[in-house]
């Protein structure tokens, strides 16, 4: 995998966009938290179909774009809730079971959304393809892509001001990560 070139698409298209993205991720970030989380899985597949517009057909992401996946709410809410419980669990145990299973939950579901959102598959048949995308060619080049958009991500949470810059840098680099993968 090629991931200077995720990479140096990731910043072109950022520039390129980086009104409306910054918008975006502004709107995707209040709904969010005045929702207390509830609608940020809804909201964030919204945020990934947009991006993956960018993408393919150039279209310039619209703030509308945030709610246009509604259709998921109860899929990604009940995910949510179980990913949730049993994190928990594991926290509750000894620590080390609950990050275990935060980064086998990353690992194995990273593509979960945009294949939800992409192509239209149900939350248990999405996760099965995410596992299969996961597994299949070279397992080192995903988990570089998992740590990079992580990395990326981190950076831009160390302050407000840098998400909004770094989250659709960080989105993009993963998109572009999934359009190869698929």
């Amino acid at each position: 995998m090629n991931f200077k070139k995720h990479l140096e698409t990731a910043w072109n298209q950022t520039l390129q966009f980086i009104a409306p993205l910054i918008f975006m991720t502004l709107v995707m970030f209040v709904v969010s938290s005045l929702t207390l989380g509830i609608l940020a899985p809804v909201a964030m597949a919204g945020y990934i179909q947009s991006i993956l517009l960018i993408l393919r057909d150039g279209r310039e992401p619209k703030i509308q774009d945030i709610f246009s996946q509604m259709r998921l709410f109860f899929p990604l809410f009940g995910f949510g809730i179980v990913v949730f419980l049993l994190t928990l669990i594991g926290f509750v145990l000894f620590v080390l079971p609950g990050v275990l299973f935060i980064f086998a939950v990353l690992f194995f579901c990273f593509y979960m959304i945009p294949l939800m959102t992409d192509q239209k598959l149900g939350l248990i048949e999405a996760i099965k393809k995410s596992y299969a995308m996961s597994m299949e060619g070279n397992k080192l080049d995903h988990l570089v892509a998992i740590i990079l958009f992580v990395g990326i991500t981190a950076i831009g949470s160390s302050i407000f001001i840098g998400l909004l810059f770094t989250q659709p840098l960080a989105m993009i680099f993963f998109v572009s990560v999934y359009e190869e993968k698929i």
